[in-house]
């Protein structure tokens, strides 16, 4: 979790009214734990999907809320001016969003400048994916010379970038430079980066890499100008929304700039609606809040809130991307309420609570299967299309696809476990042989309603993997554990070898399949040794 140093005097100064007392006891109710405290200085923990806590400013803005002091939503005062950045169409196939800020008239000191880097990397780091999905920079304004524009170059493009006094080709950033070995590989093999070049075609930024040295913010910086770029315009837009809201609180002047061309857009960092009920809200927290009180309490997080009909219509300002649905606002109810002022109360429940019988099952077939000298892993339900069809020749059957999915690349539910231990195996290629593998997880298969199986998955890695000895190994596990017989009958299937697959019977009954992995798929995951596995439906075999 990522920690933030604070100042009880300077937050007292922002958030006003407040003693070093009032504001050390509300620390933890704010969602922040606190690590460490030394004289002035204290440092607190906060949630990564909170990076306006990354900032005193944005502390502040909480424990405001928090104390009665202000309350109700950031209101941001986007004045319009000229600014303008046009955007290339040659863009799109390598980085195709950009999105910017202008922020006037502020103070940047050595603490200030310390703060925006600190929010700076933890905006990477979290909802910009190590800055795969969305990167920001921010620069000095009155070194830059508008209109901008968002382009391609050559790897042969040179400029000044930040910390060094030597111009560099883009080559020699990403070969030479700490950031360049870290983040180059995000722009793959392709001849042409994205940059930013001002009016005077001076280098600006080379996102998602390193700003030109020419824009470096020092503390006579009093403009600044803030740009983001990334793969998805909506990520962007967060990200500019957190640093927009904290450069106000922080006294600047905010500006918007003016975004044109190939799909692009200028920001609107608008806030949105959610409805809630009250009643939701008084049997998750176990309460009989009125409906005034929980709009007070949803004020006091910062959040604007009325009442229409039975409903509460909640407005969440554009930098709480973190606020998904009515749960979040549960929450949001709470820690306006006071966490303190919850009571504890003890269950009405008087049942006592025991290991679920599928749970002791599975647990003996885990022991079962490392005794047999395989190693258990656990991949996520989430899956991508790649991994479950392309990868391995399947087809795709009936997908369940996750709405509105936060991942790019994990956004089915999967439907086989298989292809995920292949995957497993294609990561740990350098690691010495043989590499046995299982799992034993849920699968989802489409219905009304999603109809899910508990599937035992084996794989096997070594230069003589063989049908016969995964078949023995699924017998023993089996034999040994819930002493059941199997018997396979030849069945072709697109994840094996034609002629080296085929079902598992168990009393007649089909439960799966077993088979050498075929060949193009080893290829593909660039497995250097043969493959063999299985793949049966529990559900009805052991347990309903």
């Amino acid at each position: 979790m990522p920690v933030v140093e604070l100042s009880y005097s300077n937050l007292q100064k922002l958030i006003g009214k407040s003693s070093k007392k009032q504001i050390s006891e509300s620390l933890p109710f704010l969602g922040l734990d606190v690590e460490s405290e030394e004289g002035d200085l204290v440092r607190v923990e906060y949630s990564p999907n909170r990076p306006d806590y990354s900032t005193d400013f944005g502390i502040a803005l909480g424990m405001q809320g928090l104390l009665g002091v202000k309350t109700g939503s950031i209101k941001l005062n986007i004045k319009k001016s000229n600014y303008v950045i046009k955007v290339d169409p040659t863009v799109s196939k390598v980085r195709p969003f950009v999105t910017g800020i202008i922020a006037k008239n502020g103070k940047v000191d050595d603490k200030m400048i310390k703060q925006l880097m600190t929010m700076q990397e933890d905006l990477h780091f979290g909802i910009g994916r190590k800055r795969k999905k969305s990167s920001i920079g921010i620069h000095d304004l009155d070194k830059i010379s508008f209109p901008l524009t968002y382009t391609v170059a050559n790897r042969n493009h040179s400029f000044i970038p930040l910390t060094s006094q030597n111009t560099m080709t883009i080559t020699e950033i990403i070969q030479n430079t700490e950031v360049g070995k870290d983040y180059g590989a995000l722009l793959g093999n392709s001849s042409n980066v994205p940059i930013i070049l001002d009016s005077k075609k001076n280098t600006v930024s080379f996102p998602p890499i390193i700003n030109a040295a020419v824009t470096t913010v020092t503390h006579k910086t009093m403009n600044l100008f803030v740009e983001v770029t990334g793969i998805n315009k909506q990520d962007a837009e967060d990200m500019l929304a957190i640093v927009a809201t904290i450069l106000q609180s922080a006294g600047f002047s905010l500006y918007g700039v003016k975004i044109t061309g190939a799909n692009n857009s200028s920001p609107k960092l608008v806030p949105r609606k959610l409805i809630i009920s009250p009643n939701l809200i008084n049997d998750s927290l176990g309460l009989k809040l009125t409906t005034s009180k929980i709009i007070t309490s949803l004020k006091k997080s910062r959040l604007d809130a009325e009442a229409k009909g039975k409903n509460i219509i909640c407005t969440i300002p554009a930098y709480r991307f973190d606020i998904f649905g009515p749960m979040d606002l549960v929450e949001e109810v709470a820690l306006g309420y006071g966490i303190q002022n919850l009571e504890p109360m003890m269950s009405p429940s008087q049942t006592i609570g025991q290991t679920n019988p599928v749970s002791v099952k599975l647990k003996l077939l885990s022991l079962t299967m490392v005794g047999l000298g395989y190693l258990e892993v656990l991949n996520s339900s989430l899956t991508s299309k790649r991994i479950l069809y392309e990868m391995t020749n399947r087809k795709p059957a009936k997908i369940i696809s996750v709405r509105d999915s936060k991942s790019q690349e994990h956004t089915i539910l999967r439907d086989s476990i298989l292809p995920s231990l292949v995957e497993n195996l294609s990561r740990n290629i350098h690691a010495s042989y043989p590499q046995k593998l299982f799992e034993t997880g849920t699968i989802f298969l489409q219905g009304d309603p999603i109809d899910e199986k508990v599937s035992f998955v084996g794989v096997s890695a070594h230069q003589d993997a063989s049908f016969t000895e995964i078949k023995s190994i699924l017998q023993s596990a089996l034999k040994s554990t819930f002493n059941l017989e199997i018997e396979t009958a030849t069945l072709a299937n697109p994840i094996f070898e034609d002629g080296r697959s085929a079902s598992v019977l168990v009393n007649g009954k089909s439960v799966g399949i077993i088979g050498e992995i075929n060949s193009q798929t080893i290829e593909n995951y660039k497995i250097r040794v043969p493959v063999v596995g299985f793949e049966i439906n529990l559900s009805g075999l052991i347990f309903d």
